[in-house]
């Protein structure tokens, strides 16, 4: 039953507490539009997405005018684009990604994700030559993300992939260097990607997913620091895990309003609500705040990984009681230039990259829009995407590598994305060199925990 104690409740999270659905994204599948000849499956896949997404920003803004909660984002997420690209292997696949941005400004979302591929077992035809053109693709496009998936649990690591992909960051934030290396910020490295993730970067329509879904995501981090807050410093661990998850359930709900309310008006299946505890630059809608809270002096230091992992399992024991449909990522982000307190403990050096990398066992993603001094080579950065794949891989969980190398820039200095994706510091990395072990090649073997059929 809802009593007007959890309304009044629910409006001073929106209104004091950074209560935001944070997008409503569409995901649409892109298999009907293959073609061998590129210009028609162009001509498709504009149509195909101009068709199911013609109302969806209308319809979040009348949604958020009815409801009265925000709702941030509006955005599309496709078939990985490599599935498409497979039918014309002797062309560009840089037009799709030009389609995908002309579609997403002709119906006013401010992202579409999948110009993606899936190769955590190997390359198929149409896979490297996609990977090859991402750079010039979000060099050349605005609204436009990219995602590779190198690894899974059931797969083991795709080697050859993750020292392709250090050369890809590197030259994709050479490309955009003249816009604080922007085209970086907008690819993600994966292990075991989900399909049904509606937060860019890494969004995109799996193959195993309907025609076209509605997927909601939730953030509010903001809501759970002011919960522990209002509870104050008596309360012991297993209470504090109690306050979050009765928090989460709370937030979840009122994406799962939402997400009904969406599917109900564009006549589109509802799919997922994820529940992520996604951040932004904005005071008081930081993780590293509820981390503070918890009792931590400072983000960063030691005990903040413990921290997390209480956050992360309570935020999704509350997200599953709201939801029987709860997917997505899921949890707790922390993208360092995208949130306050991460921005707060990277200047004055409570948090490292090692740090990070630790914290990455128990959070939603991994490594997330972290700026790493320029002149980082294409070898390390594959052996930290190497790293994180492996923490996702040996934990069957989602782990991602989102870095921007600051093309002329060095430790110390600054990046400004400004808006949602936010500034922050350049932080230090360990330079010595896994260039032999990186190209080496070949997969590293699915681990043991693989084998539960």
């Amino acid at each position: 039953m809802i009593n007007s104690h959890d309304i009044l409740e629910t409006i001073n999270m929106i209104e004091n507490e950074n209560l935001d659905v944070r997008t409503i994204t569409m995901g649409i599948s892109l298999l009907d539009c293959i073609d061998e000849d590129i210009d028609k499956a162009c001509d498709k896949v504009y149509d195909k997405i101009c068709r199911y997404a013609k109302d969806l920003v209308k319809t979040g803004e009348e949604i958020s005018k009815d409801l009265g909660i925000p709702i941030i984002h509006k955005r599309i997420s496709v078939t990985p684009i490599a599935m498409l690209a497979a039918a014309c292997p002797t062309k560009n696949p840089v037009k799709f990604a030009k389609t995908l941005d002309r579609a997403a400004k002709t119906v006013g979302v401010n992202f579409v994700g999948g110009y993606s591929a899936l190769v955590h077992k190997g390359f198929s035809q149409g896979d490297y030559a996609l990977i090859e053109s991402i750079p010039e693709a979000l060099d050349a496009t605005e609204r436009v993300c990219s995602s590779v998936n190198i690894g899974s649990t059931k797969a083991g690591i795709n080697m050859d992939a993750v020292a392709k992909m250090g050369h890809v960051i590197r030259k994709t934030a050479e490309l955009t260097a003249d816009r604080d290396c922007i085209g970086a910020a907008k690819l993600v490295v994966f292990c075991n990607a989900p399909e049904d993730n509606p937060f860019m970067a890494g969004a995109f329509h799996g193959p195993g997913e309907a025609d076209c879904v509605i997927n909601v995501g939730v953030s509010g981090p903001g809501v759970v620091r002011a919960a522990l807050a209002k509870a104050g410093g008596g309360c012991n661990i297993t209470e504090v895990a109690d306050i979050v998850k009765k928090t989460a359930f709370k937030i979840t709900r009122a994406g799962m309003l939402v997400a009904k309310e969406a599917s109900k008006r564009l006549s589109v299946p509802f799919g997922i609500v994820d529940l992520s505890l996604a951040p932004t630059p904005a005071i008081g809608d930081s993780v590293a705040y509820i981390l503070e809270e918890m009792g931590l002096e400072q983000c960063g230091a030691h005990g903040t990984t413990a921290c997390l992992a209480l956050l992360n399992d309570a935020v999704k024991k509350g997200g599953v009681m709201a939801s029987s449909h709860v997917g997505g990522l899921s949890g707790a982000f922390i993208p360092v230039t995208e949130d306050a307190g991460m921005i707060e403990a990277a200047r004055s050096k409570a948090l490292s990259i090692v740090k990070l990398e630790a914290m990455t066992a128990v959070c939603s993603v991994g490594l997330d829009m972290i700026a790493i001094p320029g002149d980082t080579p294409a070898d390390v950065i594959s052996g930290i995407i190497a790293d994180e794949a492996a923490i996702g891989m040996v934990n069957s969980k989602t782990t991602a590598v989102r870095l921007i190398p600051a093309i002329g820039k060095s430790a110390g200095e600054e990046l400004n994305f400004g808006g949602l994706l936010g500034q922050g510091p350049i932080m230090d990395v360990n330079m010595k060199s896994p260039s032999v072990f990186i190209n080496r090649g070949g997969r590293i073997p699915a681990p043991m925990q693989s084998l539960k059929n």
